[in-house]
């Protein structure tokens, strides 16, 4: 009678924690992208900002992107792409640590994820405060961010950046301090994304400094990568692929907790124009 009654307990008591272990059993699945806006210049003519904001917000709303890393934009970007209602961001600009210059910044959807702490950092010798770093053309900086899934709480991390475009010497070491900066701030198997343009092809010493510790996602993807390799396009409809020389410079390289499980670069157009000179990437990732 004893052994019963204890039976009878024990099955109460799974029955109760049953919900809770199935909560932190349950994988997360999420769409990220990076996606290079190119800023707005009035020179780009019929390609300038105001002609192809629309299409970039429409792009984002249709493919649903969860998480997204941006690359190029300036404040009144920003503002264009806060006209979304569902989506909040961290980051600021590079030149002065609020509004100015170019922002590497990442929006989220706020009705799923919460951010938990976020941060930037200057890719440079100098990292709290605005700065040049080494060889580089111009100031650089990366945007991070720890996400709360609210379905689930789980967290992890988000690191975006865009890389120097002629210092070789930049690249590498933006790609080191990266990696540093992930060491010091994500517990150990913690999922971690890393997104931007790298400005780096992967035979370059910078992607080979990444991919060291983190997976290219297109090399992962458990099913066929979409879309063309090369993520630029120069704003050529006709032909890219043959004048285009940069190739895949755009990348989301994951850590080992996280599967990629859809790969694509997104080609999408409307009136033989494209919404960037750059194709956004995303991926289907899960945790």
């Amino acid at each position: 009678m004893k052994q019963r009654f204890v039976f009878i307990q024990c099955c109460f008591i799974l029955g109760l924690c049953s919900p809770i272990l199935l909560k932190a059993q349950k994988k997360t699945q999420i769409q990220v992208a990076t996606y290079n806006l190119r800023l707005n210049l009035a020179w780009d003519s019929a390609n300038a900002w105001p002609h192809r904001k629309e299409m970039v917000k429409d792009l984002i709303q249709y493919h649903g992107f969860d998480i997204f890393g941006v690359q190029e934009a300036l404040s009144d970007q920003m503002k264009d792409l806060e006209e979304m209602p569902q989506y909040a961001h961290v980051g600021v600009g590079r030149e002065d640590g609020n509004t100015k210059g170019e922002y590497s910044a990442i929006f989220y959807n706020k009705n799923k994820y919460q951010v938990i702490q976020s941060g930037n950092f200057w890719l440079s010798p100098t990292p709290d405060k605005p700065s040049k770093g080494w060889d580089a053309a111009y100031i650089r900086i990366c945007t991070w961010a720890c996400f709360k899934v609210k379905a689930t709480g789980k967290q992890f991390f988000m690191f975006n950046t865009h890389f120097d475009n002629e210092g070789v010497v930049a690249r590498e070491n933006a790609a080191r301090m990266i990696l540093e900066k992930i060491d010091a701030v994500a517990a150990k198997n913690t999922p971690v994304i890393i997104t931007g343009d790298f400005n780096s092809n992967p035979t370059t010493s910078a992607y080979g400094t990444i991919t060291k510790k983190f997976s290219d996602a297109k090399l992962v993807v458990e099913t066929k990568p979409y879309g063309p390799d090369s993520t630029f396009n120069d704003f050529k409809y006709h032909n890219w692929t043959k004048v285009v020389k940069e190739g895949r410079i755009d990348f989301l390289f994951v850590n080992p907790q996280i599967r990629v499980l859809k790969y694509a670069v997104l080609t999408d157009s409307k009136d033989l124009r494209f919404p960037s000179d750059h194709f956004p990437v995303t991926c289907q990732l899960e945790f």
